[in-house]
């Protein structure tokens, strides 16, 4: 994932994947930018060779927008992209979709880079016992 913008962090037995909204979708959008395939294929990767983890994709928003709209962008990104790694090959009964809206913020919404940093898609990867 070098130099593909996302940045990985671990804590105790997860790995976290944040996918930054301004390289996975365009504004307002759902639908994954094709450049994006190419990080996802190496995730999927990564997930169809360490089988006993299960996986939470996480959608989150800025504020911009009304709570309603952004409760449903967070969960279709998700979505998105929980069904792509889905397609192509990582098992349905360890993938989790969840939208959170613009409810965890990373950073203040009063500026565009701010507003840039809240939205993304998180994948977090828990390893089984």
């Amino acid at each position: 994932l070098r130099n593909s913008g996302v940045s990985v962090t671990r804590a105790g037995d997860q790995i976290v994947l944040n996918m930054p909204g301004n390289i996975t979708f365009e504004t307002n959008s759902a639908d994954i930018n094709a450049g994006f395939f190419e990080v996802l294929n190496s995730v999927t990767l990564v997930l169809k060779e360490y089988e006993k983890t299960t996986v939470d994709v996480i959608g989150h928003t800025d504020s911009v927008g009304s709570d309603a709209f952004n409760q449903q962008l967070s969960e279709e990104r998700a979505r998105r992209v929980g069904d792509y790694l889905a397609t192509y090959g990582v098992p349905r009964n360890r993938l989790r979709t969840e939208g959170r809206g613009e409810r965890e913020q990373r950073d203040t919404n009063a500026t565009a880079a701010g507003r840039q940093l809240n939205r993304r898609v998180e994948i977090q990867i828990r390893v089984l016992e």
